[in-house]
């Protein structure tokens, strides 16, 4: 596991945090709706550079 990859999980699971914080906050659904897709972005970018896949 590189860094980069390490970087890019911690940052979706920290941005998946912020959609849970958010949806019991009751904000706007735009808001989370974006905070989701990036959180996935980061975690998919993340899992697919681990250096298993090759």
């Amino acid at each position: 596991m590189n860094g980069l990859s390490t970087v890019l999980i911690v940052v979706g699971l920290f941005l998946l945090g912020g959609v849970i914080s958010f949806s019991k906050q009751k904000m706007p659904r735009s808001v989370i709706v974006l905070l989701g897709v990036s959180a996935a972005m980061c975690l998919a970018a993340g899992v697919l550079r681990l250096e298993v896949w090759s």
